[in-house]
């Protein structure tokens, strides 16, 4: 059977690791299905709405010029992988967005970094991958 494996990206050190982590559990199960998936939020409320604009849509062009080059890594020695770069509303939790994506493409693992790119260092999980454990219906590997 063909595990599902999501890997959530921010472009975070961690979150590069978690895709070293999906390599390795994919060499071992060469049948796992391998989804990365992006969140792009735009900004909080204290930016202005060209402002918010004008970053969000810089952030969703790295985000996307990463997860193109992920695609590449993995086609280089692996099978193809599918990358998504969602996005979400600013109120809320990218975690929320990324549950949902596990559950409308059934996936059986998602890893993830404790801590993105978030300008608040938490001691224990960062807040989206806090918000992941907490609701996702599948097992999540959380990377540190």
């Amino acid at each position: 059977m063909k595990e599902r494996i999501l890997v959530a990206y921010d472009g975070s050190e961690l979150s590069k690791k978690a895709i070293q982590e999906a390599l390795t559990k994919e060499e071992a199960n060469n049948e796992a299905e391998v989804h990365v998936v992006s969140v792009i939020k735009p900004t909080g409320p204290f930016t202005n709405a060209k402002m918010a604009e004008s970053i969000g849509t810089e952030l969703a062009e790295q985000l996307k010029s990463d997860l193109e080059a992920i695609k590449e890594e993995f086609k280089t020695v692996h099978h193809p992988i599918v990358t998504e770069a969602l996005v979400g509303k600013s109120e809320s939790n990218p975690g929320v967005k990324i549950c949902d994506y596990a559950d409308e493409h059934d996936i059986d693992l998602i890893i993830i970094g404790n801590r993105g790119l978030g300008n608040v260092k938490k001691f224990f999980l960062g807040s989206v991958s806090n918000n992941v454990v907490q609701h996702a219906k599948c097992p999540v590997l959380v990377i540190k």
